[in-house]
């Protein structure tokens, strides 16, 4: 289980568990899974979608960076809407 956080300037989006995360990093999409080795990618522009048991959560997002550690996601964002 990954522990997720989604903010913008504005506000938090998302804090909680997922499952596994597709992220559009700058140079093409990026599969988040449990266990992912310690990365850090700036952010494109395009949609991140959160896997959990609950179901998806979408979300377009706009440049950025995401940071993975310890099963941990952050997902900082210049500008981010719920899909």
């Amino acid at each position: 289980m990954l522990t997720v956080s989604v903010v913008s300037p504005e506000k938090t989006l998302f804090e909680g568990e997922a499952d596994s995360l597709v992220a559009p990093a700058f140079d093409g999409d990026v599969g988040i899974l449990p266990m992912h080795a310690p990365m850090l990618t700036l952010l494109g522009s395009g949609e991140l979608t959160l896997h959990a048991a609950g179901g998806d959560r979408r979300f377009a997002i706009f440049g950025g960076f995401l940071e993975v550690a310890d099963d941990r996601v952050r997902i900082v964002t210049e500008r981010a809407e719920t899909k």
